[in-house]
């Protein structure tokens, strides 16, 4: 059987709802919605997720907690979601204490025996939300991942997001007699970036393709500089360029082009990002083709910007394209080769923020591949 359901279970306090310091959501006063639960669990809804939500709650029913003082606050909370939209499948509640012992007790899987039955629903695509150590042994053993809130690692919008939007993610490691390199790459993910070579000026210019491409992008390289900036230049560039590649997957509904207006070209729009710096003008037209092909038209007015021949520049840009099978026309025209240097890494950066960006699920090619 092609198991196609996915589900996401949930806990409830401190999860969906703020737990207050006994621990108890007896009045209508403590009830209080986590930020931004209601449009993540909309998402994961729509996105084709049941919600299940699953709870221990200690002692519920007895004197300690009486179950009308539970009833009142836990339905407003089911109203309010239900209100947006949000509904869950399944409510599954554990009154026990931690020293019963019961298996129907987080982290135990008691009352969740009948989805453990159940082959229709996918363990691969299914998840767990929750606050506690012992949410994370649950989802553990019923071999699902987990998310847990409380550690700072993870918050609802971006626990929606690695649901929902298929993060494209990928983290290269290259390792050669001149260099050692590791480079990770989310392009779904405008985050700072973070270069670190040993060649300053280089950092800077990496630096630039994360921010103004608009993905996160992080790359440490040990290179031979003690020799010249030739290796860890072109290694550097052939490792974001793998990983580039590896992120992009099978390019299902990217923009493929590096445009900023249309001029018809074949079975897509392809234009260039033209970007000034100064008395500079830097001109990048860019085709995430998957055939490697680089023309470079300028001429720098010195040999070197700090630490960075300038010869290495177009060197750079064509190992970009090698690694990630991209077409990049690139040409510059300036007075000041630090600008000029500068405008180029923007331009590339500005066409990959466009060809990059997901615009649906189609394939852009009428091959019917890319």
């Amino acid at each position: 059987m092609n198991a196609s359901r996915k589900i996401l279970f949930v806990d409830r306090d401190g999860t969906l709802i703020v737990e207050p310091p006994d621990q108890q959501i007896d009045r209508y006063d403590k009830l209080a919605l986590v930020e931004n639960v209601i449009p993540a669990l909309r998402r994961c809804s729509e996105a084709g997720y049941e919600l299940v939500m699953i709870t221990n709650q200690d002692g519920l029913g007895t004197v300690s907690f009486p179950q009308p003082d539970f009833e009142g606050p836990h339905a407003l909370m089911l109203r309010i979601f239900a209100s947006q939209g949000v509904r869950f499948s399944e409510i599954l509640i554990d009154p026990s204490f931690a020293h019963e012992g019961r298996d129907t007790r987080k982290p135990g899987v008691g009352l969740v025996r009948h989805y453990l039955a159940d082959d229709s629903w996918s363990r691969a695509r299914s998840a767990m939300v929750g606050d506690r150590m012992t949410d994370d042994q649950f989802a553990a053993n019923l071999g699902i991942r987990s998310f847990r809130l409380d550690t700072g690692e993870w918050n609802w919008n971006a626990i929606a997001h690695e649901l929902c939007d298929a993060p494209r993610r990928a983290r290269v490691e290259r390792n050669t007699k001149e260099t050692r390199i590791a480079v990770e790459v989310d392009l779904d993910n405008p985050a700072e970036p973070k270069a670190t070579t040993g060649i300053g000026f280089f950092d800077h210019m990496l630096e630039q393709i994360g921010k103004h491409g608009g993905f996160a992008l992080k790359l440490e390289c040990a290179g031979d500089t003690h020799i010249d900036e030739h290796h860890t230049i072109e290694d550097c560039a052939l490792a974001l360029g793998q990983a580039l590649k590896l992120a992009l997957g099978d390019k299902r509904g990217i923009g493929r082009y590096g445009s900023a207006a249309e001029a018809a070209t074949g079975d897509a729009a392809q234009v260039a990002i033209t970007l000034p710096m100064d008395e500079t003008i830097a001109r990048a037209a860019l085709d995430l083709s998957g055939r490697a092909y680089f023309v470079f038209d300028g001429s720098f007015p010195r040999e070197r910007v700090g630490e960075v021949p300038t010869e290495l520049v177009p060197h750079f840009f064509r190992s970009l394209c090698d690694a990630l099978g991209a077409n990049l026309h690139l040409a510059v025209r300036g007075e000041n080769a630090h600008h000029m240097v500068e405008a180029c890494f923007k331009a590339v950066a500005r066409a990959l923020r466009v060809a990059l960006q997901r615009e649906g699920s189609a394939l852009p090619s009428t091959k019917g591949t890319l």
